[in-house]
């Protein structure tokens, strides 16, 4: 069911990594990041992807960090709810990791393309074999932030492959979404494949957007870890109006922009994206759901002028935020 549900289209927030002020795991705050998802309405979450950090697995966090959320979905879902893993490394540690996924109840693996030396081929076996532990989500990573170019060709070869279910989308560049869209059609399991934004500069747009013919139904995204009862209401909307709600179209169009800017601001666009995970960390920080904006890298945190671009958004949009909503449940999150 959770599969379906990833198929048809949800909202799926990237999952934060919490923190104490020694860098070490805060497992209540962790708990409570995963039970706000659930209660906002989210339709699932991704862990241990790049807003989860990386860097998890060098510090011996992967599997607490994975086992936190599991646990948390398990005993406290009322719905069906999809449950993403990310993983990481050359083949034998992307199984490894797919493994470990499974054990704990994960639906799909998201398959970071950060492979020092591996070439399309290699990246192609790489998804095969994971495949055969959990069906696989691409993942299109922006080289901003560590991610490559990938051909059409690749694209078209990873949607031929039966274990592929869905594609996250975030090269952050409309020629190169559109390479993989076209590539899924022209495979010929567009109807197998689900395409996820990972856009998180252009969401509204690609979620209302016909793309080479196909819709694209939800998105992956490190937005999405924030305000994210606002983005489930959001989203509700734009079904309204692919179901023909011209008014609501209109005002979805006219509001796109603004999370844009939002985006700009908590992904620190103008520190060329070096802050980009200590800015959701200031926005959770804020709502009390996290104690502070650290980092695992002690050098990764908030660039200058950051956190008042935060709030400027914040406040410019109250449509995008969800604060007396977290309010209101903050306590029972943190019990």
């Amino acid at each position: 069911m959770s599969i379906d549900l990833l198929r048809e289209g949800t909202v799926i927030p990237a999952h934060p990594l919490a923190l104490t002020e020694r860098r070490t795991l805060d497992e209540r705050r962790q708990r409570a990041l995963t039970r706000y998802y659930l209660a906002s309405g989210a339709g699932g979450v991704a862990v241990a992807v790049h807003t989860t950090q990386f860097e998890i697995r060098q510090a011996g966090l992967l599997r607490p960090v994975l086992e936190i959320s599991a646990d948390v979905v398990a005993k406290e879902a009322d719905r069906p709810f999809v449950m993403v893993a990310g993983a990481c490394g050359d083949t034998a540690q992307a199984v490894a990791e797919a493994e470990l996924a499974a054990s704990l109840g994960y639906h799909a693996v998201l398959l970071s393309p950060m492979v020092p030396g591996a070439g399309e081929p290699q990246l192609l076996e790489r998804a095969r074999a994971v495949g055969e532990v959990l069906p696989v989500i691409g993942f299109y990573l922006q080289e901003a932030v560590g991610g490559r170019r990938l051909s059409p060709s690749f694209w078209r070869s990873l949607s031929e492959q039966e274990s592929l279910v869905a594609i996250k989308m975030a090269p952050f560049d409309r020629y190169r979404t559109l390479d993989v869209v076209s590539a899924v059609v022209a495979s010929g399991r567009g109807d197998g494949v689900a395409l996820y934004t990972g856009n998180d500069d252009n969401i509204l747009a690609d979620l209302l957007t016909p793309v080479a013919g196909r819709r694209i139904v939800g998105g992956l995204l490190g937005q999405w870890a924030v305000w994210t009862r606002a983005a489930v209401l959001m989203f509700e909307e734009v079904r309204q109006a692919w179901a023909g709600d011209d008014r609501v179209l209109r005002s979805l169009l006219g509001r796109a922009a603004d999370l844009t800017d939002a985006n700009g601001a908590v992904f620190d666009v103008a520190g060329g994206f070096h802050g980009c995970i200590a800015g959701v960390h200031e926005v959770l920080r804020g709502q009390g759901l996290l104690a502070g904006t650290w980092c695992l890298d002690p050098a990764e945190g908030l660039s200058p002028g950051q956190a008042e671009e935060i709030a400027r958004v914040g406040a410019a949009y109250p449509w995008l935020v969800d604060d007396d909503f977290v309010a209101a449940h903050l306590d029972d999150w943190l019990r």
